[in-house]
């Protein structure tokens, strides 16, 4: 896969680097991106997936948890191993490359469904990167990652696991800390299998009976923003090195109560004031507001449920070339030399020691989303997108 792979070269001064589930970890817990989830029951997965139907979709969950009615469940779970033979057998038949598939997750609802599947499948688990387990505790966790532990090594495979924490024990306050200090200790015990970790904030506002509004963010919801900090405080540390994804954005249709917060400039400067219209219309000034929020509070990836917001989400992901000057400049003067310098736009101080890891992720991103041209900007990619969809894939995440 590849994040914009169809660009022109007068957009990007370096290109995104093509990527695949054999992706060093370390590379591809940043490349996952706008994540896609659908029910496990929606009928067209396998030829959604063999045409390439959504070009630049790069990551995708099918959805056995909260996407799935109870009465269904298991007629899902059938389905779902249908699809993955059907899919297995393309892939045999080399009528379909694992190059080029979507990495591939499978959103579990509980432990025993997981031990299921995972027996079920077998071998057929290669087209797979792995699974996503909900409403993670250290005791479900551990017993997650053992089964997962135990797949890998029976069928000789590359999987992981992403846990989802939107459980109650990490939201209440008064049980918050013993809860994340309990995960970390199971992901640091299955360091090598953890991909992502992913909040599940819907199910968090759920617990308060608490939805925000299309022209808000997560942020502005107080109890959770304040758990996404300790969550950060706690799993995103240095020492760590987890990469933290942001939560699901819900909406694809406009009822604005608020001003926009989508400024006019960058679309007007490029003469290109209906794709500001068309954003606003679908309401993902919203979601590209809650993602300039994800990367400030240094959050990576989101889950989606709609294709029309892959491109918005990857491009803000992208790197500008100011911003990939300033990290290239503190990883290469990192001799002990200096302790502080000038940026290269001569705006801003670079200090070597405490933006080190800040310049360590801006590389891995522009390795998988590419670095904008020094005139060029978000604006441009969207330019010519078909902003809209066709489809509407659901999630409770």
């Amino acid at each position: 896969m590849q994040h914009f792979a169809t660009e022109a070269e007068t957009i990007f001064y370096k290109k995104p680097q093509p990527f695949t589930k054999w992706e060093s970890p370390d590379i591809l817990s940043y490349a996952l991106g706008a994540t896609l989830y659908m029910p496990a029951s929606m009928p067209t997965i396998v030829s959604l997936i063999q045409s390439q139907k959504y070009k630049e979709l790069t990551s995708l969950v099918i959805d056995l948890e909260d996407a799935v009615g109870d009465i269904d469940l298991v007629d899902c779970e059938a389905k779902l191993i249908e699809d993955m033979s059907e899919l297995y057998e393309l892939y045999q038949q080399k009528q379909l490359l694992l190059e080029d598939l979507p990495l591939l997750f499978i959103r579990v609802r509980h432990v025993e469904q997981f031990r299921y599947l995972t027996t079920a499948l077998g071998k057929k688990q290669e087209i797979l990167t792995g699974y996503v387990f909900p409403k993670f505790t250290a005791a479900k966790g551990a017993c997650y990652f053992e089964i997962l532990e135990k797949t890998i090594l029976e069928n000789d495979l590359v999987l992981y696991g992403m846990p989802i924490l939107e459980s109650h024990e990490v939201l209440y306050k008064e049980s918050r800390m013993e809860a994340l200090l309990g995960i970390k200790e199971v992901l640091h015990q299955y360091r090598n299998r953890v991909l992502n970790v992913r909040i599940g904030a819907t199910d968090f506002c759920g617990i308060y009976g608490i939805r925000r509004r299309m022209d808000s963010t997560i942020y502005d919801i107080s109890v959770i923003r304040d758990c996404i900090a300790d969550i950060v405080n706690i799993l995103g540390r240095e020492e760590d090195g987890f990469v933290i994804s942001g939560p699901v954005w819900e909406y694809f249709s406009n009822q604005r109560v608020l001003k926009p917060a989508l400024r006019e400039t960058p679309f007007s400067e490029k003469g290109a004031l209906d794709t500001r219209k068309a954003l606003l219309d679908d309401c993902l000034d919203g979601l590209m507001k809650e993602v300039l929020m994800d990367k400030q509070n240094g959050i990576v990836g989101k889950t989606i449920i709609h294709p029309s917001h892959i491109r918005v989400v990857h491009a803000l992901y992208a790197i500008s070339f100011e911003e990939y000057l300033d990290a290239l400049s503190i990883i290469e003067n990192n001799d002990g030399r200096k302790g502080v310098m000038k940026s290269h736009h001569a705006n801003k101080m670079n200090e070597i020691k405490p933006h080190m890891r800040w310049a360590q992720r801006i590389v891995k991103q522009a390795h998988v989303y590419g670095v904008y041209h020094e005139s060029v900007d978000f604006a441009s990619l969207l330019l010519n997108s078909d902003i809209g969809g066709s489809i509407y894939a659901t999630t409770n995440e």
